[in-house]
């Protein structure tokens, strides 16, 4: 039986964090000391498309988070630091089948203090290339985090 609690079974790996770890069932590693966060996770049929294919919003999603762990990796030993999605392009460059394990890996490429852009890969065990994304990413300034309004957590407060 699983426990729906973040669970680290050895530092720098965190498991069953969010709902959408939860659903997908990727792991999270912060722990490398590089600086990059990377997400793995053995695709089986539920993350297939009907092609028989790993789905590309699966691809996307373990992308998403690698980057996202990155950006706070960038101001946080433990990929705590909360930074949000604002943009993200992945291209799909081949197939992943079922039994295979994919890791995604992150890459800070520039950025400032509130903005990051960050590079991610997406690679098959054997070393193929399944996808690579870029984005952008925003650092969520502490004070915002106990916002009740989601809007003021991208400064898209409304003036009323």
């Amino acid at each position: 039986m699983t426990s729906d609690a973040p669970q680290k079974d050895e530092p720098g790996i965190i498991r069953n964090e969010t709902g959408t770890q939860r659903l997908v069932g990727y792991v999270l590693d912060v722990g490398q000391g590089d600086g990059s966060a990377r997400c793995h996770l053995d695709i089986n049929e539920t993350h297939t498309n009907r092609h028989g294919v790993m789905h590309g919003g699966i691809a996307s999603t373990l992308l998403d988070n690698a980057m996202g762990a990155t950006g706070s990796l960038s101001l946080d030993d433990t990929g705590q630091q909360p930074f949000l999605t604002i943009s993200m392009t992945t291209q799909f460059l081949a197939p992943a089948k079922s039994g295979t394990r994919v890791t995604a890996i992150g890459r800070v490429v520039g950025g400032g203090r509130s903005l990051l852009f960050i590079d991610g890969t997406l690679k098959a065990e054997d070393g193929t290339l399944i996808a690579t994304a870029n984005g952008v990413f925003k650092r969520v300034p502490p004070h915002k985090l106990t916002s009740s309004n989601p809007a003021s957590v991208l400064g898209a407060e409304t003036g009323k």
